[in-house]
């Protein structure tokens, strides 16, 4: 498990530690089926570094992050239709 806080550097950005560069955070995605309301019971996830973390969206950013691979990740897929 990782934490929930990620910034993700441009590919153009040179490997220095000094160099000037604009950081983005990555962001989660809730299910399009899942219900709106801020009450709903749902997993997110995001991409990261070609793979793929999932949470608890109830719990938010106290939620546990685990770590899937791509083909973890589309068994869950599966699994949840």
């Amino acid at each position: 498990m990782t934490g929930f806080t990620s910034w993700r550097k441009s590919s153009r950005s040179s490997g220095a530690d000094d160099s000037q560069c604009v950081e983005c955070r990555v962001t989660w995605r809730k299910s399009s089926r899942s219900n709106s309301g801020d009450d709903s019971n749902c997993l997110e996830a995001r991409s990261q570094s070609g793979a793929f973390q999932v949470r608890d969206s109830k719990l938010g950013h106290g939620s546990p992050v685990f770590d899937l691979t791509v083909i973890d990740f589309k068994a869950l897929l599966a699994a949840a239709e």
